[in-house]
């Protein structure tokens, strides 16, 4: 699915791969690239492509939840976070291809347990990255 018209175009620029660097257009972001030792590096102190994906992802879907919840009249705790686990494998049925899964643990304290779970199904429907991985990634979300 296509866009009407970008709001904001974030840009960075990464040199070396899992082993480089990366950097954001506008300077905020300078990161060291390291390779987890699982995945056959040396495990060194610079962060990888997943981490910053689940970075992302997690941050991205508390503003959808925001959203969604400003819209429903729903007040939010300060207190709301998710921590996301993006696993990184071999895809099945594809040799030689490499594909990423997700798993979201949705804390909302003090919201009932079932309109937290009707909060989160809907901004899964708004979230962009939801809707960027959908089809193409297995995301899994819990509320906690």
């Amino acid at each position: 699915m296509a866009i009407d018209k970008a709001l904001y175009t974030a840009a960075a620029t990464s040199t070396g791969g899992r082993t480089g660097s990366t950097a954001s257009s506008d300077g905020r972001i300078q990161l060291r690239l390291s390779t987890p030792k699982e995945l056959g590096g040396d495990g060194g102190p610079g962060t990888n492509p997943e981490q910053l994906f689940a970075s992302g992802y997690s941050a991205c879907f508390i503003g959808a939840l925001k959203a969604v919840a400003a819209r429903q009249k729903i007040t939010l705790p300060a207190e709301v976070s998710i921590t996301a686990d993006v696993g990184i494998g071999p895809m099945t049925g594809k040799p030689g291809a490499f594909g990423i899964s997700v798993k979201m643990a949705v804390s909302i304290p003090g919201l009932d347990r079932s309109a937290a779970e009707a909060l989160v199904a809907t901004a899964h429907e708004v979230c962009p990255y939801s809707n960027a991985t959908r089809g193409n990634v297995d995301v899994a979300l819990t509320v906690v």
